[in-house]
């Protein structure tokens, strides 16, 4: 079976890390490639990985012939490029989608920079599929709170041009949910943000197994807890089902990972859904089971790849080979298991 295609993010390599005490260093781009191309199981590669666009791997605001060379580098691996990460987080290019109006200024213009990379790499033939992810880039939901429904409708605001950026260079955004932003820290608060910014066609969900099944628990939204402690397995999958129904038909995007039901962070990234190696004995998710929720009819959304997303894992646990070929031996099963089809 040829589809989907299965890909590997780099971003682990940059997510959690840096020079602040207690944190490990960054691996580079090119490293982190070559840890994916030596993944084999049974003669299965990884087709491609799933890119980040920031510093260290790569500059936003290179030259087209620099990004170019990026291609060409990748390229040199047999990969295809999937999805795109737009740096749309202060500290980087971007900054908070329920800012002020320099803040959502540079949250476009990180959209834009996004936009204009995954041209350079459409051009060149090593992109033909993915999406650009972005969210709210405002870190926890203290602000969000303060008046719930403004914000809200400021996020959605800048989210409804940031489609637009995307529309007119022929990509399409995919929001990932996950706890830490605020206005997408529950199911219902994502699904409300979607609905309110309404262009499905533009502007999508991104769904991570890990960040999801907090959504389930409610963590930081309580009031949209779906599964209660000590659920039964029955319990869990009616409120997987729920969930999933709900934004499913939304869903553009999606990450295979673990979760052992735990928050976890590491730096200026914290508080969000730990992921977990995939055979991980405290995993709490059925990866494959779970995985079919979110993939039917997902070639009718126009996804053709999905991806492993493994952040803040050791610097020790990522540089072992045998991390990436339990990962790829799962997301094969994923594949296999007949859902997409």
């Amino acid at each position: 079976m040829s589809a989907p295609k299965l890909h590997n993010a780099m971003w682990p390599g940059l997510v959690g890390k840096g020079d602040e005490e207690g944190q490990e260093p960054p691996i580079g781009l090119r490293e982190m490639l070559e840890l994916t191309a030596a993944a084999d199981v049974k003669g299965q590669k990884y087709d491609g990985i799933d890119y980040f666009l920031f510093l260290p791997h790569t500059n936003p605001e290179a030259s087209d012939d620099e990004i170019r060379q990026i291609a060409d580098m990748i390229a040199g691996y047999n990969f295809s490029v999937g999805s795109l990460v737009a740096p749309v987080w202060p500290g980087t290019v971007g900054d908070s989608a329920m800012g002020d109006d320099e803040a959502r200024g540079k949250f476009l213009d990180a959209v834009k920079m996004a936009c204009r990379i995954a041209g350079i790499f459409n051009d060149h033939g090593i992109r033909k599929y993915g999406v650009i992810r972005i969210d709210s880039a405002e870190f926890g939901i203290e602000k969000w709170r303060e008046d719930t429904r403004a914000n809200t409708s400021k996020i959605a605001a800048t989210f409804t041009e940031a489609a637009k950026i995307a529309a007119d260079h022929g990509e399409r955004l995919a929001a990932e949910g996950e706890i830490c932003w605020a206005g997408m820290h529950s199911w219902k608060d994502m699904l409300d943000l979607l609905e309110e910014v309404g262009m499905p066609e533009s502007l999508g969900f991104q769904a991570d197994l890990a960040h999801t099944y907090l959504y389930t628990l409610g963590y930081n939204a309580p009031e949209h807890v779906l599964v209660q402690s000590g659920h039964s397995e029955e319990e869990f999958y009616a409120g997987y089902k729920a969930m999933t129904d709900k934004l499913r038909p939304w869903t553009i995007d999606f990450h295979v990972a673990q979760n052992d039901g735990e928050v976890h962070g590491a730096g200026s990234h914290d508080k969000t859904g730990k992921h977990c190696p995939a055979d991980d004995p405290n995993g709490k998710l059925d990866i494959v089971k779970c995985a079919g929720y979110w993939l039917e009819g997902a070639t009718e959304r126009g996804m053709q790849h999905i991806c492993w997303d493994g952040c803040m894992f050791p610097n020790e646990m990522l540089q072992n080979p045998s991390t990436w070929n339990t990962i790829l031996d799962t997301m094969i099963k994923v594949r296999d298991s007949g859902t997409w089809s």
